[in-house]
């Protein structure tokens, strides 16, 4: 793996580990909340610069599904995390407590952060999901693993089931429904949940879209090709 990959893989789980912890904030509280949430911006903003020759690329590549669906995630992305920073603004109590912001309605701003929040968290999930093939490629890269193996696939697979089940439940568990909506986005927060529960449930959540994303796009490339052969 050369040095620019593995510099982009460490930032995308950092900012994954972060937007996580960032929306722990019955856990965490507000500073460290507010903290997070700087640090995960001007990761964001690496982010975006090391990978500024995708945007440059927008128009000059052929369109396909993929190429198509790839674009819409990215920028849905994009907007939904602009919308977080921007609400963030006026509703902070912390870091930028000192800003003079006359606000009337300062929940209408908190329900915003919240929702959108929790769509930044969606997109990011299919944002890895696109990716989840050069990832696993890097991965095996890093561990000198170059053979294939049956056990190994099934049992990566059922693995993947029982994340996508499990994850399944915790979104019911979590409301994750209500809070992806301006209506009472922020549901009911589970007060006796350890840190380490959160993690576990969000990243099974994570699975769901991941996993669905990864094997859609398997399944869109197999179809290419198969027309491909037709013509």
């Amino acid at each position: 793996m050369n040095r620019n990959m593995l510099i982009k893989l460490i930032i995308d789980v950092t900012m994954t580990v972060l937007m996580l912890v960032a929306m722990a904030y019955q856990i965490t509280g507000n500073l460290v909340h507010e903290v997070v949430g700087v640090v995960l911006l001007a990761l964001f903003i690496v982010h975006n610069m090391l990978n500024r020759h995708w945007y440059k690329a927008i128009l000059k590549r052929k369109y396909n599904i993929r190429r198509m669906l790839g674009i819409t995630v990215n920028l849905l992305f994009l907007v939904s995390m602009a919308t977080v920073i921007i609400s963030s603004v006026p509703i902070s109590r912390d870091i930028l407590a000192f800003i003079p912001i006359p606000i009337k309605n300062d929940m209408f701003f908190m329900q915003i952060h919240v929702m959108t929040s929790y769509w930044g968290f969606i997109f990011m999930a299919i944002h890895i999901g696109m990716s989840w093939g050069t990832i696993i490629n890097a991965i095996r890269r890093m561990t000198g693993i170059a053979g294939t193996s049956r056990i190994r696939t099934l049992s990566l697979r059922l693995l993947a089931v029982l994340i996508v089940v499990y994850g399944v439940q915790s979104s019911f568990e979590r409301n994750l429904g209500t809070k992806l909506t301006i209506y009472d986005p922020f549901g009911l927060w589970a007060t006796d949940v350890t840190m380490i529960r959160f993690l576990i449930d969000y990243l099974s959540i994570m699975g769901i879209y991941i996993c669905g994303t990864h094997y859609v796009l398997k399944f869109v490339r197999l179809q290419e090709k198969n027309e491909g052969l037709q013509n």
